[in-house]
């Protein structure tokens, strides 16, 4: 799998699912997640299936987050795993032959999943975040060098970023990462988007 730039991640947004598709699709953000914890699992599969409908048949893939059922259901593109969810392997009873990503925290959850071959992995929190209700202890950028050194599929660098370092983070090498909080606490989402998707394609 190639590397994607900039991965986008839905979760208690002030924009409409509708609208934030839309702009991903519109703007060629290759990677769109959907992670929300707190609806119901009837309102996840409404959502998810909106969602698909507008990225089908574009260069935008949408992602489920944690829930291999209604990944299956929503007929997502990929399903993103935690370090607390089902294994690769677990999850492939159930979504099959779809393409599966796996969030790691640590050097050794990275070796560790590597192994399980994820499609890519992501990595972090890079700084300090609030954007989980658990977060975990910051990784910083030595470690996330380390991680581009041995990893073989995609790095999503994730936790802590903003517009006063992400240049460190591009500096360091990454080629992919989300920015939770920006792009989610935001009425300018499309032009967040436009403004990080240039900037990210320009390394």
């Amino acid at each position: 799998m190639e590397d994607f730039g900039l991965y986008i991640i839905i979760t208690k947004a002030q924009t409409s699912y509708r609208s934030i598709a839309e702009s991903c699709v519109e703007r060629g953000v290759k990677m769109l997640q959907l992670r929300e914890k707190l609806i119901s699992d009837k309102e996840l599969i409404r959502i998810g299936k909106e969602i698909r409908a507008i990225t089908i048949g574009s260069d935008t893939r949408f992602v489920m987050n944690d829930r291999a059922d209604i990944a299956a259901i929503c007929e997502a593109d990929f399903l993103h795993l935690g370090q607390d969810d089902m294994s690769i392997e677990e999850a492939r009873n159930i979504v099959g032959e779809m393409k599966i990503g796996l969030s790691t925290h640590s050097i050794q959850q990275v070796q560790e999943a590597l192994v399980q071959r994820p499609d890519y992995i992501g990595f972090g929190p890079i700084y300090p975040t609030n954007a989980k209700i658990k977060p975990d202890q910051p990784v910083g950028i030595d470690q996330l060098k380390q991680v581009l050194d041995i990893a073989a599929v995609p790095v999503v660098a994730i936790g802590g970023i903003f517009p006063e370092n992400i240049q460190t983070i591009l500096s360091a090498g990454a080629k992919n990462m989300a920015m939770v909080r920006h792009f989610m606490q935001t009425d300018q989402f499309d032009e967040r988007v436009l403004e990080y998707t240039n900037l990210i394609n320009k390394k």
